[in-house]
């Protein structure tokens, strides 16, 4: 048998090299599981982590609707407010137990800052705008049209879906939305109701302050609001929503828990 005529490349490790080789390759290991970054949280978040999926790392805009799609939505029984003759539409495709909605509501400003410093925001000496606060003003102020869509970002979020939609048909979405994204409204559906359909009276408790506990409860032992989180979660894929939160301003999407502020200047030049 001819011998072969490829060159050899052929090296050798002193200890001290070969262990800090060794020590790089261990540090990799523990810091990437299974395609996703490990994320260091506190005691409220140490059993539910955020998902590298959840962040903005794609430029806004990918994939793209077309406006009459976006529209359509308007047209199902989703959670909205105003209607399509406003210049401004908003979708929000969330999930109550995932914590980068969390983020861009900015009701939970420890876990922002534990996120990093892309996610802090003012008060703690950062510059992110979580983007959901200020679509409500213009919704309020009658400037925007909103849809809330339930999407399966982190995986204890159901419950907290339902109760939204409870709080929604009692004219109380905001109020609710903003408990559950809560410090305590995180730990309530990721540490203890964990979509636990025995633990409705907990939520109907813990949201007490804007809905009736016995209304919150009936809606949530109800199994009426059962079928919305698969009609939510299918159209929030039919526009290319793959992940929490997932954000369109009339037919630019913004995938990911971006701040306000990279939103705007698309908001802005809708209401010229």
């Amino acid at each position: 048998m001819a011998e072969s005529t490829k060159p050899s490349l052929t090296f050798s490790l002193t200890p001290s090299v070969a262990i800090l080789i060794g020590s790089v390759i261990i540090a990799l290991a523990i810091l990437v599981s299974n395609g996703t970054i490990s994320w260091k949280g506190s005691a409220q978040d140490s059993k539910n982590p955020p998902t590298a999926l959840a962040q903005p790392t794609t430029a806004p805009g990918q994939p793209q609707v077309s406006l009459a799609t976006i529209n359509d939505v308007f047209n199902k029984s989703q959670i909205k407010f105003g209607d399509t003759s406003k210049k401004v539409i908003f979708i929000e495709a969330s999930d109550p137990s995932c914590p980068y909605c969390q983020a861009a509501t900015g009701q939970n400003p420890e876990l922002n800052k534990q996120m990093g410093p892309q996610f802090t925001m003012a008060a703690d000496g950062g510059s992110y705008v979580p983007p959901v606060p200020e679509m409500e003003k213009l919704v309020k102020n009658g400037k925007a049209a909103f849809v809330y869509l339930y999407f399966p970002g982190h995986g204890n979020g159901e419950m907290g879906a339902k109760a939204l939609y409870c709080a929604a048909d009692n004219n109380k979405f905001w109020e609710a939305n903003d408990l559950l994204m809560s410090a305590d409204g995180y730990n309530l559906l990721n540490n203890t109701v964990k979509n636990d359909k025995a633990k409705s009276g907990e939520i109907a408790d813990f949201l007490k302050s804007v809905v009736d506990p016995a209304t919150m409860k009936s809606c949530l032992d109800s199994g009426k609001y059962d079928s919305r989180l698969s009609e939510d979660t299918s159209l929030a894929s039919s526009l290319g929503i793959n992940g929490t939160p997932g954000f369109y301003v009339n037919a630019t999407l913004y995938a990911g828990a971006y701040s306000y502020k990279e939103m705007e200047p698309t908001v802005d030049a809708l209401l010229k």
